[in-house]
């Protein structure tokens, strides 16, 4: 009998941190369902301010300030985060839009596409070769968007958004030397003026609804905070644990959207989105599987 081994500390930690983002992110629609009448593009907006203002803060306290202004002093680095402030920008704003609509199933489809995604541009952009099992499942996600457009009539718009805003988001965030608490920072702050006057706009046309009532303003304000706790969790997760524990977390987020739309919102589920969505996770079973093979013989964890 041999002793069973003593479990990593650090491991644990880094599964409960991974845990902890995967389900707040997963838990995102049962927040932005609470803004009844709230515009999509308003409550985009005080995510954008009350992020930033929040991260300033929290920065602060965490001294963080040095890789933030090496950053901002750099051009050639500022605009590669430029260009993930936007694509992050447009990714909420249309999640946003998908859980206002009542569309989370295709927010959900969206992110499942996501790494497959990942794969596509790393073979179209980075000139990467993808394994076999990858391509397979590239190709089943393809045949399943297909399907959808062909019996369905029209192409799931809102997940292929989603996944290409989030794909490519990840392609130049990959480019950019920032950790992730400091790179939302810039991020948010790139796109805090245009925000500040989109809200003085709303307020001169009188459809502001920060200030109408007690509960729309705090929500709003709150939108920031749980725009960052999650991904604060995730850093903790990221430095403890292997990339390939990490990429079957991830899967925890869409599953939990998946189950919200069905459980709670009560989406229709039509055979052919049910066909397509098993096409999907069969693509990333096989993605994963994949992943997991290629892995190297020895991961430390980081």
């Amino acid at each position: 009998m041999h002793p069973t081994p003593p479990r990593d500390p650090e491991a644990v930690k880094g599964v409960t941190f991974g845990l902890t983002a995967y389900t707040m992110w997963g838990c995102f629609p049962l927040f932005f369902a609470l803004f009844d009448g709230v515009p999509a593009v308003e409550i985009l907006v005080h995510r954008i301010l009350w992020s930033c203002l929040f991260l300033v803060g929290l920065i602060t306290l965490l001294r963080r300030w040095p890789p933030v202004v090496a950053a901002l002093v750099e051009p050639r680095r500022l605009g590669r985060v430029l260009a993930c402030a936007l694509l992050i920008g447009f990714n909420w704003g249309m999640y946003i839009y998908a859980v206002e609509t009542r569309q989370v199933l295709q927010a959900s489809l969206g992110y499942f596409l996501t790494p497959l995604v990942n794969v596509a541009l790393g073979m179209l952009v980075l000139r990467e070769v993808m394994a076999r099992l990858q391509l397979v499942a590239l190709g089943l996600a393809s045949l399943a968007i297909a399907i959808q457009f062909f019996m369905l009539g029209e192409l799931p718009w809102i997940s292929l958004l989603l996944a290409l805003s989030f794909g490519s988001y990840g392609l130049f965030r990959k480019q950019v030397p920032l950790d992730g608490l400091s790179g939302l920072f810039v991020e948010t702050l790139l796109l805090f003026p245009v925000a500040l006057i989109a809200l003085a706009g709303f307020s001169w046309q009188g459809t502001s609804h920060f200030l109408g009532d007690t509960q729309t303003t705090a929500l709003l304000i709150a939108s920031g905070v749980i725009t960052a706790l999650p991904l604060m969790a995730f850093a903790g997760a990221a430095r403890r644990l292997r990339l390939a524990t990490l990429g079957f977390l991830m899967y925890i987020n869409p599953s939990i959207q998946f189950l919200i739309a069905l459980a709670v919102f009560g989406e229709p589920l039509s055979p052919i989105q049910l066909v397509t969505f098993i096409m999907i996770w069969t693509g990333l079973a096989l993605y994963s599987w994949s992943a997991w093979q290629s892995r190297p013989g020895q991961l430390s964890a980081r």
